[in-house]
């Protein structure tokens, strides 16, 4: 008895205590820290992004096999295009967390089937690939189709290409952690956006990108965005990056 009067006697006083607090609007906002400005434009990269490609050098592009060589492919009218037999190519600067904004296009002439019709490959800090490949009425193994994390997890849904034949990924990425023994203490995560449509939402890595076995759990820091010569002409343009923090 005595404890259930104390337990009513407590609801009592909580019940009192809410009723004495009157809030005002002004209590719950917020006026610092203000946001930094970001401003956007029709077709173009926003304010506060890293240009990686706008159609006229690979300025910020070096060859993947060592790391410093120029980069090899070719720039036509404003779009880069893989020169296939000779490498893949990676940024010089290296990223954590980001927004990624890619353009790619499968080569106007079709041949081939499966993972041998326009593919190719965008690696996030060079370690796990969001799959570039043509994908109409192209079957393949679905985590390893268009808008895939290779290997690791199919797309949502599959996405076709628009009219003019240009596909576009918006890729938000929180990079995998590492305490200073190597051990993971978080892991990566990746939201794709293809052609607007997401198909891999808040997917969580489960480790680098592998061809033949498992994905492997690598200890590392800031990596490279790179782009993957798999022998088709496929191309690319409008190329940006924002840093998240």
């Amino acid at each position: 008895m005595l404890k259930q009067t104390l337990i009513i006697s407590m609801l009592g006083m909580a019940g009192i205590c809410q009723a004495q607090t009157k809030f005002q609007p002004q209590d719950t906002e917020f006026y610092s820290p203000v946001p930094p400005v970001v401003k956007t434009f029709a077709n173009k990269a926003p304010s506060d992004a890293i240009i990686l490609f706008d159609g006229k050098d690979l300025g910020e592009w070096v060859s993947e096999k060592d790391g410093k060589s120029p980069a090899a492919w070719t720039i036509s009218n404003g779009v880069l295009t893989v020169k296939p037999q000779t490498g893949g190519i990676r940024t010089k600067r290296d990223f954590e967390d980001f927004q990624l904004h890619v353009e790619w296009r499968s080569p106007e002439v079709i041949k081939g089937e499966g993972q041998g019709r326009g593919n190719s490959g965008v690696f996030l800090q060079g370690k796990y690939e969001v799959q570039v490949l043509d994908n109409d009425d192209n079957k393949t193994y679905v985590n390893g189709q268009a808008g895939s994390l290779y290997k690791q997890s199919a797309p949502l849904v599959e996405v076709r290409k628009p009219e003019n034949g240009w596909h576009s990924y918006d890729i938000i990425y929180s990079a995998p952690r590492f305490n200073e023994n190597g051990r993971l203490i978080k892991r990566g995560m990746v939201t794709v956006l293809h052609n607007g449509v997401v198909v891999q939402n808040n997917t969580e890595l489960q480790g680098t990108t592998e061809y033949i076995g498992m994905p492997k759990m690598v200890a590392h820091g800031r990596g490279p965005i790179a782009l993957q010569d798999h022998g088709d002409l496929v191309s690319f343009r409008n190329i940006w990056i924002r840093e998240l923090k």
